[in-house]
């Protein structure tokens, strides 16, 4: 069930979460799965206390299982506040957890946190096969501030270039309600308002490609979301499709909000996680 455009009322999410239950929820009660806890993702190239306590990961895995897929998740907390976890959604659906910490606003300033997301999906790249995984099976996704920082990695190829890794190697980006324009932290940075929009280098439409890897985009209900995280996400799926990018996909979560519009979310990332399962072997 491959859907471009989709809105989604509550009896249709009640509908669409049994839907991708089916599809999706590859849940294995007899594997056993085993948590890695903050292990540092750039220990080399980094000096100061912060860095070192925020730039660190968590790695979720089945046991003695291999080649199985890896969503790399980055909480939100508008890049001020937020810690990583493993969303329970994602446990024990035969796949691998990245959850990801990043450094925060304003304790460092733009680009910083972008660059951290890079680093962290470097690692993963480099470093799922000795868990068990596949390296040619990880989605990106995230949820508000995660959301637009995998756009940023995944639609700006500079970021993982430094790193030795192209965006395009990435199975999809799947974004929960993250900004399209120029995130409002970095704007906070400037003195600009949050209420007045920007498209720079540090906005994901600003980085709109026909070549980029497969991108879910999920917002809450328009009239609920915050400021106007709908319409961005809207103009962001149109402006792709306009350059020609032809596996771009936007889902509206009707009743839901900005912060609800996560838990139906999750069915919709777990089909695509499945998608590729069936896909890639």
């Amino acid at each position: 069930m491959m859907i471009n455009r989709k809105k989604y009322g509550v009896v249709g999410w009640c509908l669409i979460a049994w839907v991708f239950t089916g599809y999706a929820q590859q849940s294995e009660r007899s594997t056993a799965y085993h948590l890695v806890e903050n292990i540092g993702y750039r220990d080399h190239d980094i000096e100061d206390a912060y860095a070192k306590e925020r730039c660190v990961l968590d790695v979720y895995y089945p046991e003695n299982k291999e080649n199985f897929p890896t969503v790399v998740w980055f909480h939100g907390g508008g890049i001020t506040g937020g810690q990583k976890f493993i969303p329970d959604e994602l446990k024990e659906k035969g796949l691998a957890v990245v959850a990801v910490n990043y450094r925060l606003s304003p304790k460092v300033k733009a680009p910083t946190y972008i660059d951290d997301a890079a680093a962290a999906v470097a690692w993963t790249f480099k470093h799922i096969t000795d868990y068990g995984g596949d390296p040619t099976k990880i989605i990106i996704s995230g949820h508000s501030a995660g959301g637009y920082l995998v756009a940023m990695v995944g639609l700006d190829k500079s970021w993982l270039q430094k790193y030795g890794e192209d965006a395009d190697k990435l199975a999809a980006i799947v974004d929960f309600s993250g900004h399209a324009i120029t995130h409002m932290t970095v704007r906070a940075e400037r003195g600009i308002k949050d209420t007045r929009p920007i498209i720079d280098e540090y906005a994901p439409l600003y980085h709109v490609r026909k070549d980029a890897p497969p991108l879910v985009l999920i917002t809450g209900d328009r009239e609920m979301e915050m400021l106007g995280r709908y319409e961005e996400n809207a103009y962001f799926y149109r402006m792709m499709k306009f350059v020609g990018h032809n596996d771009v996909h936007l889902y509206e979560l009707d009743g839901f909000d900005h912060g609800a519009m996560a838990a139906p979310a999750f069915h919709i990332l777990l089909h695509y996680v499945n998608e590729l399962t069936k896909t890639k072997h």
